[in-house]
């Protein structure tokens, strides 16, 4: 999928948004459970602070993944994005699910468990709401920018190469589910005066935390192992090779260095008639794939060879 906006903040934005944001409403869910001892407020609050740490975190990647090439780095360090984005999926599970269940589970098996003050725990969960909508309106303005080929949410989400933007939309949605899940638990601890419905609404958050923590693991370890471009922006650059003077594309393969730095390899059959000009046509082709990618950095490295019908060998 061509992100073609080299020049914004590629999803900076949205973390800066949500870091604000998770801070006040961390500060508000902890008065919140310190005044009443809701378990799903005090998850809440858990998942605000690791929340926090996770958008720090990406911040330090973001400003790591800029440093410039170097002999040991001769692409640069711009995957460290994606180093940085499995250690916040990390944390998400262990920090903010696994605890959040260990807590919740110990609530459940506590008759002396008690919820008070439930109408100051909904005035702020409501606030919380209000605060991580704010933050999530924020990154989908981001991947509206992002998403040029206007392509369905999910459809974007799953071929995007920008880490950062996944984890914002991923942890504003989930922060709003849990919210929602949190009032639900109070209103029907309040009603029927039984805490047992907050401890569940509490293991129901940690439990959501951990699936969306292995979901963005899943897709972060795909990212730092290497993907490749999608098959739209593959076929773009097939386009390239189609020329006279090309017989043959032997091969082609392609690797994403970060959301907006492509390395590609390619090996290519010549018309005999055609050698001497090898390399204006080369010159040619890295010019038009270039072109077709101007937002993007992309490497190019392309051999000529002669195409056999059993021909395997790895470029």
């Amino acid at each position: 999928m061509k992100e073609r906006n080299k020049s914004s903040n590629g999803g900076m934005l949205s973390v800066i948004a949500a870091l604000g944001a998770n801070i006040l409403v961390a500060i508000s869910k902890f008065i919140g459970y310190a005044i009443s001892g809701s378990v799903a407020m005090l998850n809440e609050s858990i998942h605000s602070v690791v929340d926090c740490a996770n958008q720090i975190l990406l911040l330090i990647g973001d400003r790591q993944s800029k440093k410039g090439k170097s002999a040991i780095h001769p692409f640069g360090q711009a995957r460290a994005k994606y180093f940085y984005s499995i250690i916040v999926a990390m944390m998400l599970f262990f920090c903010g699910g696994v605890l959040g269940i260990m807590e919740a589970s110990e609530k459940i098996l506590l008759a002396e468990h008690y919820v008070e003050k439930s109408w100051i725990v909904l005035a702020i969960l409501l606030i919380g709401i209000i605060i991580e909508s704010f933050s999530l309106h924020i990154a989908l303005k981001e991947i509206k920018v992002l998403n040029k080929e206007k392509l369905p949410l999910y459809k974007f989400l799953k071929e995007s190469r920008h880490s950062e933007i996944l984890i914002i939309f991923a942890e504003d949605s989930c922060a709003l589910i849990g919210l929602l899940l949190a009032i639900i638990g109070t209103i029907l601890s309040f009603l029927t005066n039984n805490a047992l419905y907050d401890a569940l609404s509490g293991l129901l958050i940690g439990i959501l935390l951990c699936s969306a923590a292995l979901l963005l693991v899943r897709e972060f370890y795909s990212l730092l192992v290497g993907e490749s471009v999608s098959n739209k922006d593959l076929a773009l650059i097939k386009l390239s090779f189609s020329r006279p003077e090309v017989t043959k594309l032997i091969d082609i393969r392609t690797i994403h260095l970060s959301p907006v730095d492509i390395f590609l390899a390619a090996k290519i059959d010549v018309n005999a008639g055609d050698q001497e000009k090898i390399s204006q046509l080369i010159n040619d082709i890295e010019r038009n794939i270039r072109g077709d990618f101007p937002d993007y950095t992309v490497y190019i490295y392309i051999e000529t060879d002669k195409f056999q019908n059993d021909y395997h060998r790895d470029i």
